[in-house]
């Protein structure tokens, strides 16, 4: 089980494919771990070294104390890719991944070649909302959050279809740690990228969903608009539209990074 150290703790992750090819590092939602990415996991390994990793507070990483910030979570992917001898990657994020993905194209912009931001936005969600949520965390853990959390994860046809899916993910995100949901939570509380996203200079797909309620298409939209020439694609999902729409997520991504 490999681990990059970071100045506090450990980043747990997984590295598969051909090492001759470009590397596209893939950065989980809040309250998931890097196996909510096992539905593209065939596609990219054909066309990509993929490297996967648990956000801090996250799967098999270290929870250190809190609270984090985003600029924090971009940092330790820059350690991540310093452990593994990594100069330039693909990044490719959800949620609070595509937020972490911002943070890297403005902050470190020469480690990023292309870069995937996906249903997410540059602000998401309101202070109050954030702030709520971890205190209902810190109270009562994380089984009485998964089942609302996930039912905005997915459309409800879909979920009533897949039961096998929502139950899967619901256990995903109860099996996240509190301490490091809620110090993440803050982190994408307190994350207003709105006026640095026009500094993104790599190039950039922004996908969107039409059912996404956190982070609606209308945020994606306002992506596109920020950085110059991104390109954008609205699938119909809900927010974990590489779950609801496996097979068109994948194939945009990798149109984009190989043409």
């Amino acid at each position: 089980m490999p681990y990059a150290p970071l100045p506090d703790g450990q980043l747990h992750y997984s590295l598969q494919g051909d090492a001759g090819k470009p590397v596209l590092i893939l950065s989980n939602s809040l309250g998931t771990s890097l196996d909510m990415w096992a539905p593209q996991m065939a596609r990219f390994t054909e066309a990509f070294q993929v490297l996967r990793y648990d956000t801090r507070g996250h799967g098999k990483s270290s929870v250190t104390p809190g609270p984090y910030s985003i600029e924090q979570l971009a940092g330790d992917v820059i350690a991540l890719m310093d452990h593994l001898n990594i100069a330039q990657a693909h990044f490719c994020g959800l949620s609070m991944g595509g937020l972490t993905g911002m943070a890297l194209a403005t902050g470190h912009p020469a480690r990023v070649s292309r870069l995937v931001l996906c249903n997410t936005a540059a602000h998401i969600g309101t202070p109050e909302a954030w702030t709520a949520r971890i205190a209902a965390v810190e109270q009562g853990g994380m089984p009485p959050l998964a089942p609302a959390v996930v039912a905005r994860w997915l459309t409800p046809d879909y979920a009533a279809q897949h039961p096998a899916t929502r139950a899967a993910l619901e256990a995903m995100l109860c099996a996240t740690p509190a301490a490091g949901y809620a110090a993440a939570c803050a982190a994408v509380r307190d994350a207003d990228l709105r006026a640095q996203v026009a500094r993104i200079t790599a190039p950039t797909l922004v996908i969107a969903a039409a059912h996404d309620l956190p982070t609606p298409a209308a945020d994606g939209q306002f992506l596109r608009r920020q950085i110059a020439g991104a390109r954008y694609v609205e699938l119909s999902a809900a927010h974990l539209s590489n779950h609801e729409q496996a097979a068109g997520f994948a194939g945009a991504v990798v149109d984009f990074l190989t043409t």
